[in-house]
């Protein structure tokens, strides 16, 4: 296993699982790690066919919203991210996408450094049929302030309520994150 791929397994072992199907994932990942080093995507939309990303979930805490950017490509209501570049650090994946895609340095004082959850994702859209393996890096955000996102990936984007979120079209594991995050959250303070 090459330098990179090791950094990715340490991290996805440090992630505690929610649930069964995230520790299916988490198994399934570093199964996938141990076998082979090709885990960055080399080139659109799927080569290989299963690959890295890093969402950056921007969250503010105190407002208890997430901010969701309506995905072109996908058709769907995401959180900002993207591929790992081969050899990148997810972390800085992380970075890299908060600063393309919101224009914003990243901060991740909300639930830490590591990411708080892990899917594997069979993608749709407009280049579906490949998996993303997902490691999701929560990021501090502000309901108050404006994000400007990336017009050439995001159709607009706008805050939802972690406690009354009700998206339809969205990343298909996106509530069991929502939970996860409630968790690491705490309760509402009265």
């Amino acid at each position: 296993m090459n330098a990179a791929t090791a950094a990715v397994a340490d991290i996805v072992r440090g992630i505690a699982p929610c649930d069964e199907l995230e520790r299916e994932h988490i198994a399934t990942t570093l199964d996938w790690l141990a076998s082979t080093d090709d885990v960055f995507r080399r080139e659109k939309p799927a080569v290989p066919p299963r690959h890295l990303v890093a969402y950056t979930v921007l969250v503010d805490p105190v407002a208890r919203a997430v901010f969701l950017g309506r995905h072109r490509l996908a058709g769907l209501w995401l959180p900002m991210g993207g591929h790992l570049d081969p050899g990148e650090h997810p972390q800085a994946a992380a970075r890299r996408e908060a600063c393309e895609e919101l224009g914003i340095a990243a901060e991740f004082d909300v639930v830490g450094p590591a990411p708080l959850f892990l899917t594997v994702t069979t993608t749709i859209g407009i280049h579906s049929g490949h998996e993303d393996v997902s490691l999701w890096y929560v990021i501090r955000g502000d309901r108050t302030r404006e994000y400007r996102l990336d017009p050439r990936e995001f159709g607009g984007g706008r805050w939802w309520d972690v406690d009354r979120f009700a998206v339809p079209e969205s990343d298909p594991h996106f509530a069991r994150f929502l939970t996860k995050l409630e968790t690491v959250l705490g309760p509402v303070a009265s």
